[in-house]
C-alpha cells in the first residue's frame, strides 16, 4: 500500500536575522512551533565581514558575492560553522528541540567542487555536485533538527564557502525523496515585491513566465534572481512548495508562493 510522505519544512534564513539577538530569538520561537519535521539553513555574512575586519583580513565582494581566499575561508568557517551555528543550536535546545549543527563535510551530506577561476576567481567557493541526506533523514525521523551552515567540502580535505540559498535548495531537493518538502526562504521583506520601495507591493504568486517577464522589465533584479532560479529548480526536482516571505511570517506562509 502507498505510504503517504511525512511533511518536512526547510527554512533558509538570512544572516541579518540570525546575527541580532532579538530577531534570532523571535525566529527560533516561531521555528519551534512549525509542525512536523524541520531543518534550518542559515547565513551570516555580516558577522564574517566584521570579524575579518577585526583580524585584518580584507573583504572583497564581486557582484555581491564574497571572494574567499585562504584567510577568509578561516574567518567564514569560524563564523558560519562556529559562532552562528552553535548559537542557533543552543537556542533550539533551550526551546526543547534536539538540534545538530552541520557543514556539508559532516556526515558527507553535501559535496562541492571549487568554482573554476574564470571569468572571476572567487577562491574557495563551492558549486554543489552531490547530496546524500540518508543519514540526516534517519536523524530527522528520530526528532533531531539539523542546522545547516553554508559550507561544503570537496572530499579532498578542503572546505568550501557555499551560497546558503543553494544549500537550502539542494538539501530540499534531496529530502523530497523521503518527505513532502516545503522550502521557505525568509528575509527582511514580506516577499518578492513589485516595487522594492513599497513594502506592501508583494507579488502573491510567481510562475516561470511571470518571472521572465518581471526580470525583463527590471521589476525583479539583483540577488532575487538566483533565489528564484533556485526556487523553480527545487520545484522541478520534487519539492512540493516554495515560499519567499519575511522571517516573522514563517508560520502563516504569507508572502510570495513560487509555482510551476
Amino acid at each position: 500500500m502507498f505510504e503517504e510522505k511525512k511533511k518536512l519544512t526547510v527554512i533558509k534564513v538570512g544572516g541579518k536575522i540570525v546575527e541580532e539577538p532579538e530577531t534570532l530569538t523571535s525566529l527560533l520561537n516561531d521555528f519551534s512551533k512549525i509542525e512536523g519535521y524541520k531543518v534550518l539553513v542559515h547565513g551570516g555574512g555580516r558577522s564574517a565581514t566584521a570579524l575579518a575586519t577585526r583580524l585584518g583580513v580584507e573583504t572583497e565582494m564581486i557582484d555581491g558575492r564574497r571572494v574567499t581566499d585562504a584567510e577568509m575561508l578561516k574567518v567564514v568557517t569560524m563564523i558560519y560553522a562556529g559562532w552562528i551555528n552553535k548559537q542557533i543550536v543552543a537556542g533550539l535546545q533551550a526551546l526543547g528541540l534536539n538540534a545538530l549543527g552541520l557543514t556539508g563535510a559532516d556526515l558527507n551530506y553535501m559535496r562541492s567542487e571549487k568554482r573554476p577561476p574564470y571569468p572571476v576567481d572567487y577562491g574557495f567557493v563551492g558549486d554543489v555536485k552531490e547530496v546524500d541526506v540518508r543519514i540526516l533523514n534517519e536523524l530527522i525521523t528520530k526528532d533531531v533538527v539539523p542546522v545547516l551552515a553554508p559550507l561544503t567540502h570537496d572530499k579532498c580535505g578542503n572546505l568550501l564557502n557555499t551560497n546558503a540559498d543553494t544549500i537550502a535548495a539542494e538539501a530540499a531537493k534531496a529530502f523530497s525523496s523521503f518527505f513532502e518538502v516545503t522550502l521557505i526562504y525568509c528575509f527582511e521583506k514580506k516577499g518578492v515585491l513589485m516595487n522594492e520601495k513599497e513594502d506592501d507591493s508583494v507579488i502573491s504568486s510567481l510562475t516561470p513566465e511571470l518571472f521572465e517577464k518581471f526580470v525583463s522589465e527590471k521589476i525583479i533584479q539583483g540577488g532575487m534572481i538566483p533565489k528564484l532560479e533556485n526556487s523553480f529548480n527545487a520545484l522541478k526536482a520534487g519539492v512540493s512548495k516554495v515560499i519567499i516571505t519575511r522571517a516573522d511570517a514563517i508560520l502563516t506562509h504569507s508572502g510570495t508562493t513560487i509555482t510551476l
